[in-house]
């Protein structure tokens, strides 16, 4: 895996990372830290993407466990460290699936699954910060 950043001047703080995939994200900083808040934050693309991990890996999973799933939402909160490195303390993690008929027992396996087997992203933040996950299931 490779990603290539590469800052744009004329924006204060903007970045914009090209992915070994091709794709293209910007990020940028607070006003306060010389940025224009235009993009979202370096951490907040890592949070993002511990998410869109997780949600993947609970999805697969479901689906592979041939139940009917429908959606999937994961809210996180994030605290950090109040000095530098300012990494990532505590996530909570709120999972709503949509489905027809989910057992609330597959949901909460997938979602084990997924934090203790799978999510890169999660076992790695796991490494400074407590997460917390919970679950609701919507009938749909």
């Amino acid at each position: 895996m490779e990603c290539t950043i590469n800052w744009m001047p004329g924006t204060g703080m903007g970045f914009v990372a090209e992915t070994g995939s091709g794709h293209f994200l910007t990020m940028d900083g607070a006003p306060d830290g010389g940025g224009r808040n235009l993009a979202p934050r370096p951490m907040e693309t890592v949070l993002a993407g511990t998410g869109g991990c997780t949600a993947y890996d609970v999805v697969l999973i479901l689906q592979r466990g041939r139940h009917d799933v429908r959606g999937c939402q994961v809210r996180l909160q994030a605290e950090r460290a109040e000095s530098d490195p300012k990494v990532f303390t505590r996530i909570a993690m709120h999972f709503t699936v949509t489905g027809r008929a989910l057992p609330p027992a597959a949901v909460e396996r997938a979602i084990a699954l997924s934090h203790e087997r799978y999510c890169s992203a999660s076992i790695m933040l796991g490494k400074t910060a407590e997460i917390a996950t919970s679950f609701e299931i919507v009938e749909g």
